[in-house]
């Protein structure tokens, strides 16, 4: 059997939703596949230290985190990238202006802006979730240094202005709306996608044996990008036009009836 690879969301493919564990069918198809040869992926808008901790013991062969902008195989760092210091900074300084509540994400670390005159029990609650720092009060030479890779807008919770602050956005990263007022806004050079092209390339592994499982709108770049996109059972209606294939419920045995349905396992 020739060797494949097999990318997975998290949220709502590997991982319920709704709190229920991960099937038992979802481990054994994992393992099954890496049985047969097969390479297996964490392919998400996460970064590393947002990643579930019962994700990382599921033994997957390497995680794209941050859309595409870190890349592990095996525990090695494959690739990374950052935003300039400049445009972080000017991010910040305008987001303070039009009172726009963020979370800065880095790899390692969330972070916010304790100058902004908007820091919202919502942006106080995701960071004290993942011990993020206030960037104000890093060393200053950390702080003329600070760069993030990705950040989260929060307007569920304060009067902002965000028309000019998406149309900055727009102009410098790509924008992506989670629903409920979230918006996470990706570097433009890096994505789901752009991941899966690096390990095909790095790894000589041709697109036609890559597949990709997804559930909602931010998933699209990978499942557009693969010959072999698959969509969750539970997946959001607006991604089946873009998927080749469309599996059972994450709790009704749909990671394995996917590896099955393309003969993986």
């Amino acid at each position: 059997m020739e060797k494949s690879m097999i990318f997975f969301d998290i949220d709502g493919t590997i991982l319920p939703e709704t709190g229920e564990p991960i099937p038992e069918s979802t481990f054994r198809a994992i393992r099954l596949a890496q049985e047969n040869g097969h390479l297996t992926f964490i392919n998400s808008g996460r970064t590393m230290i947002a990643m579930p901790q019962e994700i990382k013991e599921m033994g997957f062969d390497g995680y794209l985190c941050g859309c595409g902008t870190y890349i592990y195989l095996h525990d090695e760092l494959l690739f990374s990238s950052t935003v300039p210091h400049d445009l972080c900074m000017e991010t910040m300084e305008l987001a303070r202006a039009l009172r726009i509540p963020i979370v800065f994400e880095e790899n390692d670390q969330i972070s916010f802006d304790g100058a902004s005159p908007v820091v919202t029990a919502e942006v106080r609650d995701l960071c004290r979730h993942f011990q993020g720092k206030d960037i104000m009060r890093l060393p200053k030479e950390e702080r003329d240094n600070y760069t993030f890779d990705k950040f989260v807008i929060l307007l569920s919770e304060t009067e902002s202005h965000p028309e000019p602050f998406f149309e900055f956005c727009n102009r410098h990263f790509v924008v992506l709306n989670r629903g409920g007022g979230m918006y996470e806004i990706i570097q433009k050079e890096h994505s789901k996608a752009s991941a899966i092209q690096f390990l095909s390339e790095r790894l000589d592994i041709p697109l036609e044996r890559c597949y990709a499982i997804g559930d909602s709108t931010n998933d699209l770049s990978m499942l557009q990008y693969v010959p072999n996109g698959i969509a969750m059972g539970n997946s959001m209606k607006e991604i089946l036009p873009y998927c080749d294939y469309q599996t059972t419920h994450i709790l009704d045995n749909g990671i394995w009836n996917a590896l099955k349905h393309y003969h993986l396992i």
